[in-house]
């Protein structure tokens, strides 16, 4: 009796692992080394901008969620159109692109490293002898091609659209309008008798550095020129110290006064210089370094260095929290047995505690307490850092 026929059902009926034909269709013994590691990248690319893709749009749909029933009851009182509210909300959605862009690059970093285990294709392509590194690789070079796109973005796509937003929010929905303008690190401000310009180290502390005040006659002749070093709003008074005092005394003369400290009594307060929210994410990355570059003191320097460091460390930071979230999944994984039901809630709180650090060291930088650069880096470094470390011990 010819055994030929049962040999051959036994091997089609052999075990496979469930996944392996559907999720992981590559079989090593049929296809070179270097085009199974290009379909392996491939299958993981896929999976990472799915997962991408699925937890960005979960998010800002999330944020524009709270944010509509935040603000619409303000748009409704002041009768403005749906096209208008359309407006905002959609040209919203950039801004919060990039502010949720690191938490976005975590977690489709760990759910698809966490898909991976939880179905055993992270065993079995470890077992056939590839290093988590490589494994790893498509995820970190998809994240840092991210990145790339959010810098692109921040200089191209978000100065128009913060720009657009601010405008509806604080024009056309609070009636607030700015009085003046911010040019090469000082703000010109036109009131009711005069104009006044100043450097505003801290926009929320009212301390003026710089400060001069122009008034002028109804034929629009200069009657009076103040400047001083520094001015401050104190007890509802203005203080300016170590200035001088111009008056015009006719045919072209003026009488000066110099003085130590000297209280004025100006027609504007602090909150007449409106300035809007968010205003440095209303200039691109070039407009930041050049700010930079044309700073007169070296506080308005330090500021501005901050803002520009600042800015591209934030989108920056992504690539070390994914880093350390990669292998942190697998630890879970080993000490507890739970991948992505503990991992995501570990990455978040990751998220938060870095989050936390980079916003420090930016006020502490702006203050100057810190160098900005150092400030910009240094969580990167730290967190990175430790997260290669971490990835290079799995695969000891």
């Amino acid at each position: 009796m010819d055994t030929q026929p049962s040999v051959h059902r036994a091997r089609q009926d052999a075990p496979f692992p469930p996944t392996w034909p559907h999720r992981f269709p590559i079989s090593p013994q049929r296809v070179a080394p270097h085009r199974s590691m290009l379909l392996l990248h491939r299958y993981i690319l896929a999976h990472y901008f799915r997962n991408l893709g699925l937890i960005t749009a979960s998010l800002i749909s999330i944020y524009l969620l709270i944010d509509f029933f935040e603000k619409i009851d303000n748009f409704l009182e002041k009768g403005k159109s749906l096209d208008l509210i359309a407006t905002f909300f959609l040209l919203n959605i950039p801004f919060i692109i990039d502010m949720m862009s690191p938490v976005c690059i975590l977690l489709a970093g760990v759910v698809t490293l966490g898909v991976l285990n939880h179905t055993n294709e992270l065993i079995a392509l470890k077992a056939g002898g590839i290093p988590l590194k490589k494994i790893v690789l498509p995820i970190v070079g998809a994240a840092m091609a991210c990145i790339l796109l959010l810098l692109a973005m921040a200089q191209l796509v978000l100065p128009t659209t913060i720009a657009t937003t601010n405008h509806i929010w604080n024009r056309e929905v609070k009636g607030k309008t700015p009085l003046g303008i911010y040019r090469q690190g000082r703000y010109y401000y036109r009131g009711q008798d005069g104009v006044y310009s100043f450097a505003r180290p801290d926009p929320q502390v009212n301390i003026f550095k710089q400060f001069s005040y122009t008034a002028w006659s109804p034929d629009h002749q200069v009657r009076t020129l103040i400047a001083a070093e520094t001015a401050r709003w104190h007890q509802e008074l203005w203080t300016l110290d170590n200035g001088q005092v111009q008056k015009i005394i006719g045919n072209g003369r003026f009488a000066t006064e110099i003085f130590k400290e000297k209280r004025f009594d100006f027609p504007e307060r602090p909150e007449a210089f409106f300035v809007p929210p968010y205003r440095s994410m209303e200039l691109s990355l070039l407009q930041l370094y050049k700010e930079t570059q044309t700073a007169r003191s070296d506080d308005e320097r330090a500021r501005a260095k901050a803002e520009f460091y600042g800015r591209i460390s934030y989108t920056l930071l992504g690539l070390p929290l994914l880093l350390l979230g990669l292998p942190l999944l697998l630890m879970v994984y080993r000490k507890w047995g739970r991948d992505l039901s503990l991992a995501i809630p570990v990455s978040c709180g990751l998220a938060f505690v870095c989050w936390g650090g980079y916003t420090t060291l930016q006020s502490l930088a702006k203050a100057g307490y810190l160098p900005p650069l150092a400030a910009a880096a240094s969580i990167h470094l730290l967190v990175g850092g430790f997260g290669l470390y971490l990835l290079m011990r799995e695969d000891a």
